[in-house]
């Protein structure tokens, strides 16, 4: 069937033009931008005054931290113009090994949403961490038979990089065998180190945090992911990075993003538009968006509006907005006047499903176990960063005899990392302020990336139940005085939820609501902040199951310091 969206502004993302013309899709391909007679077409769609642009490519993202399966985040994404992801499932993986990516492929198979994944690199994250699976170069290599693997995801394990791990650079080179990308994650390396590291073949990252950071890996030949998710918004802050010369080796991603903001704010549209907001143009983002996320993956004819160019494209009523009308896929519409078209979900093979949704292996938890010995004057207190998934250590004074060391005063509350996988009964046990939390408790089983159970609490009895009500249920809950006053069931390797998306955000927006009410403030989001406590890849002071990991050290410290 042939298609000719007619007397469109057609963006040119070789150039940074913007052309008026027509564009002609025949059997899901680009065969022309120019004029046409209507008589050659099937179907001729009149969209003077409008943009035409290709699909937006998220760069980076994991399907998991959505919360929702992929047909459900498939609804959310395709109505703000995205049509392709870079998925990295490492979160199911770590909770389900090669069935958690068996899954994922299943279950985003045929999908209007393009689904490209990138294989785990990192499972578990660190030696630090006790996670579901441990997956090695020899389990990941049968993956590379699948046309959608299109590389290896962000390699934490850069300190495995450095120190020559067999295993680790063994996985780099069998997707560099294959001619795959080798993506990075290395949050504040520099100089010799970083050159080392990139020397293996790494070719981008997605964790700079400051412009200076941002440059030296560019200078140094990385692709530079942009990113603004919900718990780490980076936008702003590298904001020169839309300017020359950088900004032809940079793309917009958001890694983790709760469906709460799909709904309210949107996706890379939202970063679009957020970046025209602050001066920039937005040829240059969407240029980002799309062909320059192509080239960084090596996605063949995608990302661009010109002859043989895969036709996925859209139609935006405006460039300072970016509201996006229609979307096509292949040639195919998927959204009108903004409205998704059915979508129906693959399916998966049972014993499959079933594995995914039995992950939970815990003994009942009592307030006691949450109870911390005194034994020195000072800790260490993990101190959150709103907007950032970096943490600071902070050596604080605790009074045992108030609270077994909490002090809501002072915003310091207990937190629990509780090993949810093989019953082992770990509790790492320790104190993190710039929650704001003043009652009750908050929990969750997504905790990167090992995805145990992690609460955090103003006292032992609400903390009991919390984590007891996520070893049965998964997701996220609170807790007050003995009651859950709200919670997000996530019955998918107790990351995902079998609700549609609409339905997620609602619960999304409740425990946001909800912990609010219980007085952690705007700009921070305790659920997506929380859930990167427990990562020892991201400096500086993280915690385990097993304790505190010292991340820029890379080794585990006590929690009491002494004088």
């Amino acid at each position: 069937m042939k298609t000719i969206l007619k007397n469109g502004n057609v963006i040119n993302v070789f150039t940074d033009e913007i052309q008026r013309a027509d564009v002609c899709i025949e059997d899901g391909k680009i065969i022309g931008v120019g004029a046409y007679a209507d008589e050659t077409a099937d179907v001729v769609e009149d969209v003077t005054g409008k943009y035409i642009c290709p699909g937006f490519i998220d760069g980076h993202i994991h399907i998991e931290s959505t919360m929702l399966t992929p047909t459900e985040l498939a609804k959310l994404c395709l109505p703000c113009g995205t049509t392709s992801i870079v998925a990295d499932p490492h979160e199911i993986a770590n909770v389900c090994g090669t069935d958690g990516i068996e899954y994922m492929l299943q279950a985003s198979k045929d999908l209007p949403l393009r689904v490209y994944i990138a294989l785990p690199s990192c499972v578990p994250a660190t030696p630090f961490d006790e996670s579901g699976a441990t997956l090695t170069a020899d389990l990941l290599r049968p993956f590379y038979q699948e046309e959608r693997v299109i590389g290896l995801a962000e390699m934490m394990n850069y300190p495995g990089v450095l120190f020559g791990d067999k295993d680790v650079l063994q996985k780099i080179n069998d997707a560099k065998e294959r001619g795959k990308s080798v993506d990075g994650h290395a949050p504040l390396l520099s100089g010799k180190e970083l050159d080392t590291y990139i020397a293996t073949g790494i070719q981008s990252d997605h964790e700079c945090s400051t412009l200076a950071e941002a440059k030296e890996k560019l200078q140094k030949g990385q692709w530079i992911m942009i990113r603004e998710g919900t718990a780490a918004k980076n936008l702003y802050d590298l904001l020169p990075l839309f300017d020359e010369p950088y900004s032809r080796r940079c793309l917009l991603v958001t890694d983790d993003r709760h469906p709460a903001d799909f709904v309210n704010e949107g996706h890379i549209d939202n970063a679009i538009r957020l970046a025209v907001k602050l001066g920039k143009s937005p040829l240059t983002a969407i240029r980002m968006a799309t062909i320059q996320a192509a080239q960084c993956f090596g996605l063949s004819r995608v990302g661009a509006i010109a002859p043989s160019y895969t036709a996925d494209l859209l139609v935006l009523d405006d460039l300072q907005t970016v509201s996006v009308r229609d979307v096509y896929v292949a040639g195919v519409k998927v959204v009108e006047n903004k409205r998704v078209q059915t979508i129906s979900a693959p399916q998966i093979e049972r014993d499959l499903l079933e594995k995914v949704r039995h992950s939970f292996h815990t003994q009942t938890l009592l307030p006691s176990s949450f109870y911390i010995p005194p034994k020195a004057e000072k800790c260490r207190v993990i101190e959150a960063v709103a907007g950032q998934l970096v943490t600071n250590e902070k050596i604080e004074s605790v009074v045992w005899e108030q609270n077994n060391g909490i002090d809501i005063e002072r915003d310091t509350l207990k937190l629990a990392v509780i090993e949810r996988h093989k019953g082992m009964g770990h509790i790492g046990l320790g104190y993190i302020r710039g929650i704001g939390l003043k009652k009750g408790a908050i929990a969750s089983s997504v905790s990167h990336d090992s995805h145990n159970v992690i609460v955090i609490g103003t006292n032992d009895e609400d903390m009991s139940v919390a984590a007891n009500r996520i070893c049965a249920v998964g997701g996220n809950v609170v807790v007050q005085d003995g009651e859950i006053i709200a919670e997000m069931p996530l019955q998918i390797a107790g990351l995902m939820s079998e609700q549609s998306g609409e339905k997620l955000a609602q619960a999304n927006e409740q425990v946001r609501n909800t912990v609010r009410r219980l007085g952690v403030k705007e700009g921070i989001e305790p659920f997506m902040n929380m859930a990167f406590v427990s990562l020892p890849v991201i400096p500086s002071l993280k915690m385990t199951t097993q304790g505190l990991v010292d991340v820029t050290k890379f080794q585990r410290v006590p929690l009491y310091v002494e004088e």
